[in-house]
């Protein structure tokens, strides 16, 4: 009898353990959230509660609850790729005529304001004309295939590629604006849908996404050049006037080379700080007596800038790469030529761009250099993101050549170790001035920028001359192809254009929430009202787990990730209403058993078996019509499907399990009747 007692208590608990357990998180984000918010306006002390919190509040916020745009306020946009004019561009210019221009005309109509695909509604009016063929219009890359179903494969290729690559520009350009929790789709053939919640200046993310992508190759200037102007941006960071260079006084040689980059790695350590915060002992430390915590601060004051980046130095690639601190370094330590790389840890990497883009610097920084930092994580895979690096590159201010020249890119193997590549393929004058470039800059590196990102840094083996390119260093197939779908950044025509755009401003979200909260509470309190007075005492077992049923769908939404809305808040409550309707059902069945001169036990026992098939039909027919929306509906209305099937689950067990288990322990303590409202004739 004790453990059935035991057991039935665990019901009742558990769940509510589990939920705060949920919850706990979301309270955890707000508590530290208005911490941070506080400290806003003092840098340095931001930046040491960062240290110490960071973890915890990233924790936090994953695992709270999200609400939607419509709640918190953000923008919502959805994107067209025109891959109409991506066709009409891909055309021979000197095969376009009356007729071309017609089908186009004629796909234009067809497919505006629709989800037709474009692509194949081109096609189905092109074909109508039997004697037409796209050979006349089109090329095919492979021309030991050239058949028309080789153009449609291309012209595949070609969209498909257009919509990668409008949403790997849109993705880079995002994080530009730190937008957390940023979701970005491809809705049907050629729409992107982006929702950027909290977003305070509509104007420029709108110039944003519609700018044109710009793809560059710029020369690689890592090296005593970066060092140089990073030092230099501490000193304007910190309102001092910039210095003459200090002469380079290094041979460069490689027997110099390890001792000079000694002397500055010895220097820099002094104020460097590693990504954990630490620092290594030196006699000539500035900072020395100092805690780890004082330390840290001292440096991000003295350094804004350089504290941020790392480098290493080899004098060949046959050298051990030796690793230095920038920060508080001698210019004179290290050699002009050497193989340097630059690194910056991933969560410095929105504070060094912030900084990078602020006026003061950018008046400052020399005419021919700017330092720009990768787009992708370098790290183990199985490394946290915010654990990685993102490699630093001092590159020439004006590029070799833009993306404009490059007709083809795609991913491939290298023959010869079957590791990944990219193909890359120019026209006529950029295979010209390609073939100059590289042949003036073998042994260099070549940076591969599209909207000032640097995608790939390879090293030029030898003059190109015919346009043809090999670029290899591909971690895995996956890099090759992101890398594949930059280039054809250049190749690709097919402009982005916003056809659908809604803003919800902070205010409206606050009133949303109002609202929300207020319509759940009149509808609560209306059905509990009604169950008191209705049915007594088993009324208010009702409510309670009517309670515990709202407290767990939005427990569960949490747990998995989900994110509340208006029309979640709408399931919410009808689901409410369906753990009611249960309750209705086991009440009057147990009424029924009263009135037949059941005990109360059995009478218990007979009201949820008998009105078992009926809450159990109702339900499922509910979770159904939920599954339904959740994969054929979008945006709000998957909002609302999720909430409604996760409500029916918790109604199951709420208003079945959980009330069953409250009427039991009322029996083992002892009762023999319960006031379940006015009587039922016999």
């Amino acid at each position: 009898m004790k453990q059935k007692v035991l057991s039935r208590w665990l019901i009742l608990v558990l769940p509510l353990v589990a939920a705060a357990y949920l919850f706990y998180p979301t309270y955890e984000y707000y508590q530290l959230d208005n911490e941070r918010s506080a400290l806003k306006s003092d840098s340095a002390a931001l930046d040491e509660w960062d240290r110490n919190n960071e973890k915890a509040f990233d924790a936090a916020k994953a695992g709270r609850l999200k609400l939607g745009l419509d709640l918190r306020g953000g923008m919502y946009v959805t994107l067209e790729v025109d891959v109409l004019k991506l066709i009409e561009e891909s055309a021979l210019p000197e095969a376009v005529d009356d007729q071309f221009l017609a089908i186009v005309e004629q796909t234009r109509k067809a497919t505006d304001n629709t989800d037709k695909d474009v692509l194949q509604t081109f096609l189905d009016i092109f074909r109508k004309d039997p004697k037409r063929s796209l050979l006349e219009y089109f090329t095919v890359s492979n021309q030991l295939d050239v058949t028309e179903e080789a153009v449609v494969t291309k012209l595949q290729k070609d969209v498909s590629d257009a919509i990668d690559q409008a949403l790997q520009v849109i993705k880079q350009r995002i994080n530009k604006f730190e937008v957390s929790e940023v979701s970005i789709q491809k809705i049907g053939s050629r729409r992107i849908q982006i929702e950027l919640p909290d977003v305070k200046d509509e104007g420029e993310i709108r110039k944003l996404l519609q700018t044109t992508a710009r793809l560059e190759f710029t020369r690689v200037l890592n090296g005593p050049r970066l060092i140089e102007t990073a030092l230099n941006i501490d000193k304007i960071l910190k309102g001092m006037s910039i210095e003459e260079p200090v002469a380079d006084t290094a041979s460069g040689a490689a027997a110099d080379s390890a001792m000079n980059i000694a002397q500055a790695d010895s220097t820099a350590d002094s104020a460097k700080v590693d990504s954990a915060g630490k620092r290594n002992a030196d006699t000539a430390d500035p900072y020395a007596g100092l805690s780890d915590e004082e330390r840290a601060r001292r440096v991000r004051a003295d350094y804004p800038f350089t504290w941020m980046i790392s480098g290493s130095y080899a004098a060949d690639e046959r050298s051990q790469p030796q690793q230095f601190g920038i920060a508080g370094a001698k210019l004179d330590g290290f050699p002009k030529t050497g193989i340097y790389n630059f690194y910056v840890g991933a969560r410095e990497v929105p504070k060094l761009l912030a900084l990078l883009d602020r006026p003061e610097v950018k008046k400052a920084m020399p005419v021919d250099l700017k330092i720009l930092v990768g787009a992708t994580a370098e790290g183990p895979k199985d490394l946290p993101e915010s654990e990685k690096f993102y490699y630093v590159y001092a590159v020439a201010a004006e590029p070799e050549l833009t993306g404009d020249a490059i007709t083809e890119a795609y991913p491939s193997f290298d023959p010869t170790n079957n590791s990944p590549m990219v193909m890359m393929q120019m026209d006529a004058n950029g295979a010209e001035r390609w073939a100059q470039i590289t042949g003036a800059n073998v042994g260099k590196r070549i940076a591969i920028v599209l909207d000032g990102r640097v995608y790939s840094a390879p090293n030029v083996l030898g003059k190109i001359p015919n346009g043809s390119s090999q670029i290899t260093g591909s971690g895995n197939i996956e890099e090759a192809t992101l890398l594949a779908v930059v280039l054809k950044a250049g190749a690709l025509k097919a402009p982005v254009k916003i056809i659908e755009e809604r803003v919800v401003g902070p205010s409206l979200g606050e009133d949303s929430i109002r609202r929300g909260i207020t319509s759940s509470v009149i509808s609560f309190a209306l059905v509990i009202v009604f169950m008191l007075l209705y049915y007594a005492i088993g009324g208010a077992l009702a409510d309670i787990a009517l309670l515990v049923n709202v407290l767990l769908v939005v427990a569960a939404l949490i747990g998995f990730n989900g994110t509340l809305s208006l029309p979640g808040i709408a399931g919410i409550i009808l689901s409410t209403a369906m753990a009611v309707d249960a309750n209705i059902l086991v009440f009057e069945r147990m009424r029924e058993e009263f009135a037949a001169g059941r005990n109360l036990r059995s009478a218990v026992q007979q009201g949820y078996e008998k009105a078992w098939s009926a809450i159990f039909d109702s339900n499922i027919t509910n979770m159904l019509s939920g599954v339904v929306l959740l994969f054929l509906g979008t945006g709000p209305v998957k909002g609302f499907a999720v909430t409604l099937i996760i409500g029916v689950i918790m109604t199951l067990f709420t208003a079945v399990v959980m009330t069953r288990a409250m009427f039991e322990l009322i029996i083992a303590s002892g009762a023999t009747t319960i006031n379940l409202g006015q009587k039922k004739q016999a």
